[in-house]
């Protein structure tokens, strides 16, 4: 037997648990690019319109950190590789990270490789079995973006490079995780280590391209990505750089794995203090030791974003240009009396939605601890059911609330400082980062009742986001019908600032909200948690 025997039954096996998790990631993350290149098409049909939009981002530095330089301002595909290509690449590199971590350190933690090890499979099985899971799925990415871009009339040599970056950066990111699964002990901090690296990366290209040293950006694979220039005279020999990167981390981790022991991680766990403190004496001081860092890295993360994107408030109109047809769909999708209300309304959209997949991410924590085998020894005590899940739902509902407070403020913190109007803006967009807080807790509610109702298949609540997710951003695009874009609890809650607040919606999904956490805390109350 070698060290790869049972890789190919360990690949059908991870293919089968992913088999709906790869596609939806798969399919929304190339459905970025498609509309991008639908929407760049409409709104900028002309050489011209694209050149007068092009010389608006040029002299943005804000923009060019964030989505990168434009190659070729004159193109469609220069427009569609500017905005699409980090974003694309970006959410690869997460999906890279969270399928080697699940098949690797989050089998061994839940025993599963334990079990597995004990049949004729081989030590370094289970590492190249995610590793081709992960290589597979970013693949297929790069390749659906390459054969669907040409359709919009982008070239195909363009649409092939853009596939390829994308790819590429997914598989150096892939390598990493498969690295840091080595190192951490537990799947958490293994994602954590993966999350931190990616987002590292975007900070090391941002710096670069905002033109502080244009040279910084070579230091990041997302960086590698750009430089592909995809529709602007591709440069395939950079990708040499992300497989190269990508043979190293593999080599790595294929060193490391043989210098650990089974579900032992390289980096020691830190020994905890000898008592626990007063806070650890109930469920609720539990569950912010668990959800803590979590709820601060979001809430970093959203201030952070939330500062660039008030920053270019003031700035949107000549953002716009002449364009009627994007200042339309900036109207329809932010609302508002004037272009900036509206372009503040679309970007507090934005984090509304990142709100619901945190109270999403918080709710399922409790599949995880429970999947973990921690929540029996716990029930075991004098604490019920109902205030065990109060525990965690306590920062699902808090939580989502802490992050649109720290958007709002930072937005309205960025724009204040640019408007010169402090005071004004600050509380405007505070309230409108509010106003988006009953569709986040209903996401929590639906996330709840489904873990509640079919543990197993908890994951499910990530589909019910997606597809709001697309309502709520291609359904003003696309124009679709009222009763269409009302399935989703987005499209009730008040696009503010600049329109008046509607209490009708808003507690219509307060109400909403709280029959689906009862219904939730009811269900799991009623069956056996080892299901």
């Amino acid at each position: 037997m070698t060290a790869l025997t049972g890789t190919g039954a360990l690949l059908r096996l991870a293919l089968r648990r992913d088999r709906v998790m790869i596609p939806a990631w798969v399919v929304g993350s190339a459905s970025i690019a498609l509309s991008t290149a639908s929407g760049f098409r409409s709104l900028y049909p002309t050489t011209a319109s694209r050149l007068e939009f092009s010389t608006t981002i040029v002299h943005n530095g804000t923009l060019e950190a964030l989505y990168g330089p434009i190659y070729e301002p004159g193109s469609l595909g220069g427009l569609v590789a500017w905005r699409a290509l980090c974003i694309i690449a970006t959410l690869a590199a997460v999906m890279s990270v969270l399928l080697v971590v699940r098949h690797t350190r989050a089998d061994e933690e839940a025993g599963r490789l334990e079990l597995v090890g004990a049949t004729a499979i081989g030590r370094r099985a289970p590492l190249a079995a995610a590793l081709l899971v992960a290589a597979g799925a970013d693949l297929l990415l790069g390749l659906l973006i390459a054969v669907t871009l040409p359709g919009f009339g982008l070239s195909g040599a363009g649409a092939l490079a853009m596939g390829a970056a994308v790819a590429a950066t997914g598989l150096v990111f892939a390598g990493a995780a498969a690295v840091s699964a080595q190192l951490m002990d537990s799947s958490r901090a293994a994602n954590g280590l993966g999350i931190g690296l990616i987002v590292a990366a975007f900070a090391t290209r941002a710096i670069g391209d905002s033109g502080i040293a244009g040279w910084v950006s070579w230091l990041s694979p997302m960086g590698w990505a750009e430089r592909v220039r995809p529709f602007a005279g591709e440069r395939p020999m950079v990708l040499l750089l992300a497989v190269a990167g990508f043979a190293v981390l593999v080599l790595a981790a294929t060193l490391l794995v043989s210098r650990r022991d089974l579900g032992a991680g390289l980096v020691p766990p830190r020994p905890g203090p000898a008592h626990a403190p007063a806070s650890l004496q109930g469920p609720l001081g539990l569950a912010w030791r668990l959800h803590r860092t979590q709820l601060l890295g979001w809430s970093a993360g959203v201030a952070v974003m939330g500062a660039v994107g008030g920053s270019v408030a003031r700035s949107v109109n000549d953002f716009v240009g002449s364009s009627s047809q994007l200042e339309d769909v900036i109207r329809r999708i932010g609302g508002g009396r004037t272009l900036v209300d509206a372009y503040l309304g679309t970007v507090m959209g934005f984090f509304g939605l990142a709100a619901a997949a945190y109270a999403v991410l918080a709710t399922l924590r409790m599949r995880t601890e429970q999947s973990a085998g921690r929540v029996e020894p716990l029930l075991a005590t004098a604490v019920s059911r109902r205030r065990w899940a109060w525990s965690h739902l306590a920062f699902t509902l808090l939580g989502s609330a802490v992050l649109l407070a720290t958007a709002g403020f930072a937005i309205g913190l960025g724009d204040g400082l640019r408007g010169g109007d402090l005071g004004g803006d600050l509380g405007l967009v505070f309230q409108a980062g509010l106003a988006q807080l009953p569709a986040a807790w209903v996401m929590g509610g639906i996330a709840l009742l489904i873990y509640a109702a079919v543990p197993r298949r908890a994951v499910a609540s990530w589909g019910v986001f997606a597809f709001f997710l697309l309502l709520s951003e291609l359904g003003p695009i696309l124009r679709l019908s009222g009763w269409v874009t009302g399935l989703s609890p987005f499209a009730h809650v008040a696009r503010a600032p600049g329109s008046s607040l509607d209490l009708g919606p808003v507690l219509g999904l307060v109400a909403a909200a709280a029959v689906l956490v009862a219904a939730g805390l009811a269900e799991l109350r009623r069956r056996d948690l080892a299901v």
